[in-house]
């Protein structure tokens, strides 16, 4: 094994630890041992496999990636090169603490003419689906997942005839209502007044009547009441 390939692995393997050093990493395997994969074997081309090298007294040690990490080793001209790069498979789960500082991303691209995906599903690869989702984080387990964007915004809206003096209206598969300012509720095409002519309460929006005079309303049968909401 000549120099040159001696001193690529070590500068990797420097630049590595310097990166992973600005970030506090959990769950990922940090104890017990790690069965060492197959040599690689110089003048091939495989992405996986460990790479025997010798330190400075002559100790011979293994270099290998898991978790995410692919490699690429390959020989071009009696040279033998080792790469270590970003992409590959997780197996483990894996958490990064970035400590208060920045994890971004620059060079995203913007969207401009595409649409909400339809199909997306659970566990999908890139390819097999069309238009976009949003990446959200669940806030029990940390994890990543992907949201419908058609779902991070939820609207509805549902008619009732009333009956005489009815003041409850249950919404049809009784769905959770935000507050009142974010539901708005009609009778007979005028609005009212959220929080002072209706309440809402889960899934039911209860109209409160006025008896005082000049505000003063009912409900008669026969009347309209329109609810309609965003969450």
């Amino acid at each position: 094994m000549n120099s040159k390939f001696l001193t690529d692995i070590f500068k990797g393997l420097a630049v590595g630890i310097i990166m992973l050093a600005g970030a506090n990493m959990n769950a990922q395997q940090t104890t017990g041992d790690i069965t060492k994969q197959s040599d690689v074997v110089p003048g091939t081309t495989t992405t996986a496999g460990a790479v025997r090298v010798i330190d400075n007294k002559g100790t011979i040690k293994y270099l290998q990636t898991q978790n995410g990490i692919t490699m690429l080793s390959n020989t071009t001209n009696d040279v033998t090169t080792t790469t270590w790069q970003l992409g590959g498979t997780l197996t483990n789960d894996t958490f990064i603490d970035v400590d208060g500082n920045v994890f971004g991303f620059d060079g995203i691209e913007l969207i401009s003419t595409e649409l909400p995906s339809t199909d997306a599903t659970t566990g999908s690869d890139h390819g097999t689906g069309t238009g976009y989702t949003l990446l959200v984080r669940d806030e029990d387990t940390g994890a990543v997942k992907k949201l419908l964007a058609t779902d991070l915004l939820q609207s509805g809206q549902e008619s009732f005839t009333a009956t005489a003096a009815q003041v409850a209206y249950p919404l049809t598969g009784s769905p959770v209502l935000p507050t009142f300012s974010q539901v708005w509720v009609y009778r007979n095409g005028a609005k009212l007044i959220a929080n002072v002519d209706y309440t809402v309460s889960a899934s039911t929006v209860t109209l409160v009547p006025n008896t005082t005079s000049p505000n003063d309303w009912a409900v008669y049968a026969g009347d309209t009441i329109e609810v309609q909401y965003v969450k």
